[in-house]
């Protein structure tokens, strides 16, 4: 099988068995989706979900959030992964939304990275999802499952990130992301990838090894 031929197989799979992908991150607007995102580094959605009620509760927008204490934010966010960091990485954003961007989430990568707590990942899921470009955000399942299929051999997201925009449309790469990512932490999962009930096996380097 080519290169070609694996991402058309690979796509028209995911394409077929779920047409419109989403993030499993729950938001009301591109303030909360980037505060979720933040919080999604290395901790599940599902955490995430629990604890962000609350946090969107008490800090709706950017001016309360950039207005509150560190120690406050870490009060509702103690129970996913760095908490410390993520406080103040959340405190340091909203600030900076405020008094550079009029509370206006930026939409390119230059500015969105400029943030504190948002790197390549968080600024492609908020184009992706925001603004509706064609981004590929690589977080660990898409990076795992990418060099694991065969889809894209990269040393690191970003190179990733790259191949696959090569090879993906335009008009599939956020989708992709979000097949990809769901691929990997449903079926395709770390330790114990479930070959068995996986729907594009036959195109994948990893089974075809395995067999």
């Amino acid at each position: 099988m080519t290169l070609k031929e694996r991402y058309a197989f690979i796509l028209k799979h995911f394409a077929e068995s779920n047409p419109n992908p989403e993030t499993e991150l729950c938001y009301n607007n591109p303030f909360e989706l980037l505060v979720a995102v933040i919080l999604s580094a290395q901790c599940t959605d599902k955490r995430v979900n629990m604890i962000t009620p609350t946090l969107f509760r008490d800090y709706p927008n950017p001016e309360m959030l950039s207005q509150a204490s560190v120690e406050d934010i870490y009060a509702h966010i103690r129970s996913v992964s760095y908490p410390n960091s993520k406080a103040s990485h959340l405190k340091g954003m909203a600030t900076m939304l405020v008094n550079d961007y009029g509370s206006i989430i930026p939409d390119s990568m230059k500015e969105l990275t400029k943030l504190p707590g948002v790197g390549r990942k968080t600024a492609n899921v908020i184009l992706g999802i925001v603004y509706n470009k064609a981004t590929i955000a690589v977080d660990t399942h898409v990076y795992r499952v990418s060099n694991r299929t065969g889809l894209a051999y990269g040393k690191t997201p970003l190179d990733v990130e790259k191949i696959l925009t090569r090879n993906i449309p335009a008009e599939l790469r956020f989708k992709s992301h979000h097949w990809i990512l769901l691929h990997g932490r449903y079926i395709c999962k770390a330790q114990h990838p479930d070959c068995l009930n996986c729907g594009i096996q036959s195109a994948c380097k990893y089974y075809s090894r395995k067999r």
